[in-house]
């Protein structure tokens, strides 16, 4: 019974192993990308003013939900590690972020992939992910340049922007860093101001304080 139980468990942590690997590793339709990130509270109501006048082009309007799972195996608490599934209109992604790469910044490696949200999240249950928690917000996509501009209304949290740059080589962090915190002085925000923590953290705090 103790063999069986083992031989179980084992076979749990290695399927887990196998669709890790499968994200991290290069298939068909995989993204892999550095996302140098920065995120502040802010009102949108000026933060819209100060990017019409700076000319920032409108992307797109999104509803989102993110859907995060925990590891059987290992504690992404602990290993800084993000797996989740966005839900958007009428598509899905698949994404897995790795640990943050800097101090002061939201920066991570990130790995996604599209996806069927139902069929993903039924294949996380099998073996043996589990909710961590649902964050829903309604994202506003801007471009300056380079740089990607979110206004992000999120559901029980607030009014935040989130600036990134997309890199491939680890190589450009530290400058495309440099490039959004001088980017965020126009809004009045310093390197000071930057979040770190993820809107599920946040809202495990609000929830669970």
């Amino acid at each position: 019974m103790k063999r069986s139980k083992f031989l179980g468990f084992y076979l749990t942590c290695l399927l887990n192993e196998v669709f890790l690997a499968l994200i991290r590793y290069n298939w068909r339709y995989l993204k892999t990308m550095i996302e140098v990130e920065v995120k502040v509270k802010v009102d949108h109501d000026k933060a819209r003013s100060i990017l019409k006048k700076i000319g920032a082009i409108k992307i797109k309007l999104e509803d989102q939900s993110d859907t995060y799972f925990t590891a059987p195996h290992r504690d992404f608490t602990k290993t800084d590690e993000v797996l989740r599934i966005r839900s958007l209109e009428e598509r899905a992604v698949l994404t897995y972020k790795g640990p943050k790469l800097d101090d002061v910044s939201k920066t991570r490696e990130e790995l996604e992939t599209p996806v069927d949200g139902i069929t993903a999240k039924r294949v996380l249950n099998a073996l043996g992910f589990s909710e961590a928690g649902i964050v829903n917000k309604i994202r506003e996509v801007f471009k300056v340049g380079e740089i990607i501009v979110c206004l992000d209304a999120v559901e029980n949290l607030g009014q935040f922007l989130e600036v990134e740059i997309i890199t491939k080589n680890e190589k450009y962090i530290e400058i495309s860093r440099q490039k959004l915190f001088e980017f965020l002085k126009q809004f009045d925000f310093e390197e000071k101001d930057s979040i770190r923590k993820s809107y599920l953290e946040m809202i495990h705090e609000v929830n669970y304080p």
